[in-house]
């Protein structure tokens, strides 16, 4: 027997611009089993053209009146940081499975009290890190359980991405400001760093150096200036509980291919991949120096940019809540990431070494 899609509604829905026009509609195009039904965004118009865009039924000016649909079943958080929490909770409340975007609050406590939401509630839910949940990243990280370099020794990483330079477009003037809880720290940094340990294991040290090169932005077409608050550029030396060493570079402003290279003892391992918005936006190769092992192809095809890698999360979300499984990252694991970032900001503040308890 044919089971129906399951029933999806977006939250900051923008025919225009934004996240979920550019990665989440295509990724969902290539995914029979979710049919998008709702969209929702800050005024009635802007949900309108939406929808009619997107092809959803219905329209809504208020979200939180959208995730008390009873012909919605999942939930997609789309819009910016400061706003999951509240749409995040109301989700839940309404019994609805939820995809929030990364980061997934302003602050361990948010991120904490949806995290214990969601547990209490038994729902499926999901955190859009989805460059470490692609399947280049969960490739590397196969290849290095299974002995391909031997035991990891050192990991170097540099990712970039074209924010925090010199100047943002007035959509983006949000993100330099640090209480915002949307950084390059949280933004890059989170996914790098969930990439790393996805690889060679949980951080259990972590020095930092946190720096404001740059410290006001100009925001594109209006000649306003806005002082940032939150660092432009971040070097990282961990260690790993698997023993292996890391120096991560958070670069902001540069867009340049990513570097992953990991030495072993017995090989080598490499995550190559670009895209101006981070190596969560890319199509990303593994390279491993003692197998020739072929990287598996993405659930849904004929994607390219950043939605190759969303269309990977979605696909597994949508397993997970038929099947029961829980595969993707959730908000366990965003609480976990949380903590790693607010370790960062004390080692990089106090200029120590911070030891990171389970």
């Amino acid at each position: 027997m044919k089971m129906r899609p399951l029933r999806l509604a977006i939250a900051g829905a923008n025919p225009e611009r934004g996240w979920a026009r550019d990665t989440h509609i295509p990724a969902l195009a290539g995914i029979p089993a979710i049919e998008l039904v709702a969209v929702s965004a800050r005024n009635q118009d802007i949900a309108d053209a939406a929808a009619e865009a997107f092809g959803a039924s219905r329209a809504y000016g208020d979200t939180l009146s959208m995730v008390r649909d009873p012909d919605v079943d999942v939930v997609a958080v789309t819009v910016k940081v400061p706003e999951h929490r509240a749409i995040v909770l109301a989700a839940l409340e309404a019994g609805k499975h939820v995809y929030c975007e990364w980061p997934l609050g302003r602050n361990l406590a948010e991120a904490r009290e949806m995290a214990d939401a969601a547990r209490r509630s038994g729902l499926h839910v999901a955190v859009g890190l989805q460059g470490a949940n692609s399947v280049a990243v969960r490739h590397a990280a196969a290849l290095v359980r299974d002995g391909a370099v031997g035991r990891p020794l050192a990991l170097r990483v540099v990712s970039s991405t074209a924010g925090w330079g010199t100047t943002a477009p007035p959509h983006y003037a949000y993100l330099q400001d640090r209480s915002n809880g949307a950084t390059l720290g949280t933004i890059a940094g989170g996914h790098t760093l969930a990439a790393a340990e996805a690889v060679v294991g949980a951080c259990v040290e972590i020095s930092a150096r946190n720096s404001i090169l740059l410290d006001t932005v100009e925001i594109a077409g209006t000649g306003e200036r806005v002082r940032r608050s939150c660092a432009d550029h971040m070097l990282l030396t961990a260690k790993h509980e698997s023993g292996c060493v890391s120096s991560i570079e958070i670069v902001g402003g540069q867009p340049i291919p990513l570097r992953f290279e990991l030495r072993g003892v017995d090989g080598t391992l490499e995550i190559q991949g670009y895209h101006p918005g981070g190596y969560q936006c890319a199509e990303l190769q593994v390279v491993c120096s003692k197998t020739a092992q072929d990287q598996p192809l993405p659930a849904v095809g004929g994607l390219d940019g950043a939605a190759i890698n969303v269309a990977q999360l979605w696909s597994q979300f949508e397993n997970d809540i038929r099947d029961g499984t829980r595969t993707v990252p959730d908000f366990d694991k965003a609480v976990r990431l949380t903590r790693l970032l607010d370790a960062i900001e004390t080692a990089s503040d106090e200029g120590r070494t911070v030891a990171l308890a389970d």
